[in-house]
């Protein structure tokens, strides 16, 4: 049996997505979060140092997009120099990122 408790934790415990160092890379991030994922709140919470860039269940990131936002070519191996931490799983691609959140039955 399940309390309300746990299954409010788990609700809450949705989210996923970079946690970047404050900076260009980390502005360029939280926009491309906001473009490659319409019709998804995406959540930016600027803690000065740092800013953790959130939504619910999964989170894609293109290469192209971080690019577009940072008017210079970019590779993704470069994403990880910034990224302090994450919220989720995570999959990585020369061309996007993916956070996720795994549900389990």
């Amino acid at each position: 049996m399940t309390s309300n408790t746990e299954v409010g934790a788990e609700y809450l415990n949705n989210r996923v997505g970079p946690v970047m160092r404050a900076g260009e890379l980390a502005e360029a991030v939280a926009e491309a979060a906001r473009e490659d994922n319409p019709g998804k709140e995406i959540r930016v919470d600027d803690k000065r140092a740092y800013l953790r860039i959130d939504t619910d269940d999964e989170m894609i990131i293109r290469r192209t997009t971080i690019e577009q936002a940072l008017g210079r070519p970019f590779n993704m191996p470069e994403l990880e120099i910034d990224l302090s931490s994450f919220s989720g799983r995570i999959q990585t691609n020369p061309d996007y990122v993916r956070f996720y959140f795994a549900k389990r039955v």
